[in-house]
């Protein structure tokens, strides 16, 4: 009986909403949700679901290949609370929305929302499900950051103010080598870099020359728009060069070095996946792939300063001094804080920090992707989207993942 129950509370925490989901037909439906080409995949938004949980899977992007983080023998074990929490969120004149409302106002892939280390709400829509891979665009960016931690941890880097070329030598010469680690994770080197995700800024420009040339892209920003360490200015490439400063420091790739020290230790049950260029360097801003729960794993140590729960050894998987400083606004440089480096978010080291007095931080990625973490309270919530804008911001999901968060954060305590 025990076992029957158990089943029963995983397929009704499982189930999708009775509603359709937003814009079915437009994101693919009747054609089975169908993968794109190198070409499409990101852009298109007929093949945005497929291909954001099929995307290492897409033969020629970037010219590369495909890393795998192999997962622990030990997973940490997900529990199921027996009650889905009536979580309740307003907006505008709306008031007392639920989480299906939110379900059923926005492209959201999967939802997940842990507590104490249990499972309160894992829902998925357009048909996937909690065997998919699902595409972190830019919070890989996050990972990264921690493997920099690590690796400074361990004395491969001495410095967070070394210039980037002390570790990358195909840096020598360019901006970005001259930019100090700590600077590039602060998405600070100054660089003149836009980045609007329209085909025709210098990301796109940028990622062309990856695909010819690998790492030695960075030649193709020169100039030094303002004194380093000043000003947030948020430019992708700067993490795919702290992928190149990981890479010289300990002298793996990126998944070869974080499989045994971060994606297995935090208890992932799934490996991960992640692109590389031609050369086998991880595109590091982004292009990692992993289940919904495995990211909720990972969520789950975050939130508990870089441990992980029921740990009797209590093992700092993630330093926790460098955590706090990655995610914590009190530490954060006067131009770095919430309200200075953008209009609402603050900017850790690679980390996207919330404004309010308690310490509460974010992973984000375009089209919609998204951790929450509060440690305080030992909650995370997990999203993964298929939205119809690279910028949240630019479509009602920003506010409305903001407002559902804030009602859950008041479930269960305050803001």
């Amino acid at each position: 009986m025990k076992n029957a129950a158990s089943l029963f509370l995983s397929m009704a925490v499982m189930a999708t909403s009775v509603q359709a989901a937003p814009d079915e037909e437009r994101l693919g439906k009747a054609n089975g949700y169908p993968v794109g080409t190198r070409q499409s995949w990101f852009y298109d938004e007929a093949v945005r679901v497929g291909s954001f949980t099929h995307q290492a899977e897409i033969a020629g992007i970037a010219n590369g290949r495909v890393n795998t983080l192999v997962p622990s023998t030990q997973p940490i074990p997900l529990a199921i609370n027996a009650t889905v929490p009536d979580y309740r969120w307003s907006s505008g004149h709306e008031r007392s929305l639920t989480t299906d409302d939110y379900l059923g106002r926005q492209r959201i892939m999967g939802l997940l929302i842990i507590k104490d280390g249990v499972v309160q709400v894992e829902r998925y829509q357009y048909g996937r499900t909690r065997d998919d891979r699902f595409l972190s665009n830019s919070m890989a960016k996050s990972i990264v950051s921690l493997g920099i931690g690590i690796a400074h941890d361990e004395g491969k880097i001495k410095s967070l103010d070394d210039p980037a070329d002390v570790y990358a030598p195909a840096l020598a010469g360019t901006l970005y080598g001259a930019t100090t680690i700590r600077n590039m994770l602060r998405m600070a080197s100054g660089a003149r870099f836009t980045e609007r995700y329209d085909n025709a800024d210098d990301l796109a420009r940028y990622g062309n020359a990856v695909s010819v040339s690998g790492i030695k892209a960075a030649a193709t920003v020169t100039v030094r728009a303002e004194p380093a360490g000043t000003v947030f200015n948020y430019a992708s490439a700067e993490t795919d060069m702290l992928g190149a400063v990981m890479q010289g420091a300990t002298g793996m790739t990126l998944s070869e070095y974080l499989a045994p020290r971060l994606w297995q230790p935090i208890g992932a049950a799934s490996s991960a996946l992640w692109r590389t260029d031609r050369t086998g360097l991880e595109r590091a801003s982004g292009n990692f792939n992993a289940t919904l729960q495995d990211y909720g794993r990972l969520a789950i140590v975050l939130a508990n300063d870089g441990v992980r729960p029921g740990d009797p050894e209590r093992r700092q998987i993630i330093p926790r001094a460098y955590l706090i400083e990655a995610t914590d606004a009190k530490t954060a440089p006067e131009a770095f804080k919430p309200k200075r480096a953008t209009p609402y978010y603050g900017y850790g080291y690679q980390f996207w920090l919330f404004p309010g007095d308690k310490r509460r931080f974010a992973l984000l990625g375009v089209y919609g992707q998204m951790i929450f973490v509060d440690p305080e309270l030992k909650l995370v919530m997990v999203q993964t989207a298929a939205n119809a804008t690279p910028r949240s911001g630019d479509t009602t999901l920003a506010a409305d993942a903001d407002r559902f968060w804030r009602g859950v954060v008041g479930y269960y305590g305050n803001w």
